[in-house]
């Protein structure tokens, strides 16, 4: 009788001929799926509307003029560079309009402002402005007209 010990060999040992090309592969796809999806579109549109100060601050601005946006969230505070990296922004016709979508807080409460604005030279023409709230649920219109005048 003979009493031998067989030992297996290792899962990475045993598969490595096949495992190692089928993860290369894997890696290669997943690479080029990155480098073809918008990402690098939508970080270069969030890196501009953060350099904007004057689009958010004047839309600001007019939101605080609102009297329904006074009731119910108060005196909007300044947006924080942080609730811009957070948001959405898409700026499209050669960079000279924006959609962007960013948190705002005020002194009685939060929301989502919306805006929708074409350049004029150096200048913002906002053709929407709309803060969307939760508790209670509500849209307040600041700007909206087809031709972007308040």
């Amino acid at each position: 009788m003979n009493n031998e010990i067989i030992i297996e060999k290792s899962l990475w040992k045993r598969s490595w001929k096949w495992l190692l090309p089928t993860i290369m592969i894997m890696l290669f796809f997943l690479v080029r799926l990155f480098l073809n999806s918008n990402i690098d579109g939508i970080l270069t549109d969030i890196a501009k509307a953060y350099s904007d100060n004057l689009l958010y601050e004047k839309a600001i601005e007019k939101a605080n003029k609102n009297k329904r946006v006074l009731e119910v969230i108060g005196q909007i505070k300044p947006i924080d560079k942080l609730a811009i990296l957070e948001g959405n922004a898409n700026y499209s016709n050669n960079n000279n309009s924006i959609i962007l979508s960013v948190r705002i807080k005020g002194s009685k409460g939060k929301g989502k402002m919306n805006i929708s604005a074409d350049k004029n030279g150096s200048e913002w023409v906002y053709k929407k402005i709309n803060i969307r709230i939760k508790e209670p649920k509500e849209e307040i219109q600041i700007v909206f007209d087809s031709i972007g005048q308040n």
